[in-house]
């Protein structure tokens, strides 16, 4: 545990074990901050960590590639445009 002294911002330094890293500042009670390092995930990516099936599926496709496990028939590209044109945004 150390003493820190707020400036004049109410900013703390933190050190250099915190240098460069993403933080989630959390107010326990008037009296208690709690800092946690956490990485942060773009919304569009999002769904993938909540759904586990889908994450499931993409692990085990690159392990599939890892180990040279490729398709013997190549996707077709017109066909899957045409799907992709008809799904909503």
């Amino acid at each position: 545990m150390s003493t820190k002294i707020a400036d004049s911002k109410g900013r703390v330094a933190l050190g250099p074990r915190f240098a460069n890293q993403t933080v989630l500042v959390e107010e326990v009670d008037p009296t208690e901050v709690r800092i946690t390092i956490a990485a942060v995930v773009p919304k569009r990516e999002l769904w993938l960590h909540q759904n586990r099936a889908a994450q499931d599926s993409v692990l085990r496709g690159l392990a599939q590639a890892r180990s040279g496990k490729f398709s013997k028939t190549p996707p077709n590209l017109d066909q899957d445009a045409a799907i992709a044109e008809r799904l909503d945004d």
